[in-house]
């Protein structure tokens, strides 16, 4: 798969989490897909929320390491 098909297929998978974080006050931003790593920005309620490791970890990583296996591994940019 390109790196764009890859990017295209990331954001769609985050845009399906996006409504839960929502929920809670928080949202996710992608920022950029490099060497197997997805780069991702915290925002709203998520950026000071205890839990803010288990969702990237729990919900983000998890998810799209089982999608798209080109993703390696999910980090927060703060």
């Amino acid at each position: 798969m390109k790196k764009t098909e890859i990017e295209t297929k990331i954001k769609e998978i985050i845009n399906k989490i996006k409504p839960f974080l929502n929920n809670d006050g928080g949202d996710v931003e992608f920022i950029k897909f490099e060497n197997g790593t997805v780069y991702v920005k915290l925002l709203g309620a998520c950026v000071d929320c205890a839990l803010a490791d288990n969702t990237i970890k729990d919900m983000l990583e998890y998810t799209l390491t089982f999608e798209i296996p080109e993703v390696k591994e999910v980090i927060n940019i703060d």
